[in-house]
């Protein structure tokens, strides 16, 4: 699918990946609608100067419910040719000291705001026999590490909708296209030996810039790929995870300590 001259909604979008993906696809002079929590002009100001069609912001709590029903009563008349999921928060630790408040609002957002804002603008995809769901999920969904209990429930959630919607959607002109993201340099990346590093061991972790990213999701897009996996290391990982699960464990389980 083209990237030029459509409308794109992107979650997210005012830092990491998202802000990349935006700033990739105003360069392909695409129509951008970015929903962040917090207001980003300069970010608007950049994005005009690389080269987007036009640029709206919109103010948006995905954490709540009631943030995302607001969102839709005052912007769900949009035409969205492309959206983008993006919008993410992490949690990590040992099950038991995990905030239930903190699981709940990462639910929320990982996961019920991206199945609601696809089911808002599918139907009019469907109706115009074309659009793109891009949902992010990560290597989390199939790498099942110890103090990502809860995060990687809500990616895995991401994973198993994605791939049903996209069976759904056969013949209608609409896809889906599922990111099984690794490492990129992005905050929440550098947030996990916060949260993970007292009890299992992340030194290993390796990642790339946002931007380089943000290109490979670029190449997904304009060759209507169905799963977007990772390369390298990160790839040979996640496929040693899915075939060979008992043997993973066992070497996860040696670099955990309670």
């Amino acid at each position: 699918m083209e990237i030029s001259g459509h409308h794109v909604m992107i979650t997210g979008a005012n830092r990491g990946i998202g802000r990349a993906v935006a700033m990739m696809c105003a360069e392909n002079k695409a129509h951008l609608h970015l929903v962040n929590r917090t207001p980003d002009d300069e970010l608007l100001e950049a994005l005009k100067t690389a080269g987007a069609s036009s640029v709206t912001q919109y103010q948006a709590d995905l954490g709540t419910r009631a943030g995302v029903d607001a969102f839709l009563r005052a912007h769900g008349a949009l035409e969205v040719d492309i959206l983008f999921n993006n919008a993410g928060q992490l949690t990590g630790g040992l099950f038991e000291t995990q905030e239930f408040d903190e699981i709940e609002t990462m639910m929320q957002v990982n996961v019920n705001a991206l199945i609601q804002l696809s089911r808002h603008y599918l139907p009019g995809m469907l109706t115009r026999k074309t659009g793109k769901i891009i949902n992010h999920s990560s290597v989390a969904a199939y790498m099942h590490f110890p103090c990502a209990s809860t995060y990687a429930a809500s990616k895995a959630a991401v994973a198993a909708f994605t791939d049903c919607l996209h069976t759904e959607l056969k013949g209608t002109g609409v896809s889906t296209l599922l990111l099984i993201t690794a490492g990129v340099e992005t905050r929440m990346f550098k947030d996990i030996p916060k949260l993970y590093g007292k009890n299992l061991d992340v030194t290993w972790l390796t990642s790339i810039p946002p931007k380089k990213y943000a290109e490979m999701i670029k190449e997904a897009i304009l060759e209507d790929l169905d799963v977007l996996k990772p390369h390298g290391l990160s790839g040979l990982g996640l496929r040693f995870a899915q075939h060979l699960p008992e043997a993973f464990q066992k070497i996860v389980t040696k670099r955990f300590t309670r």
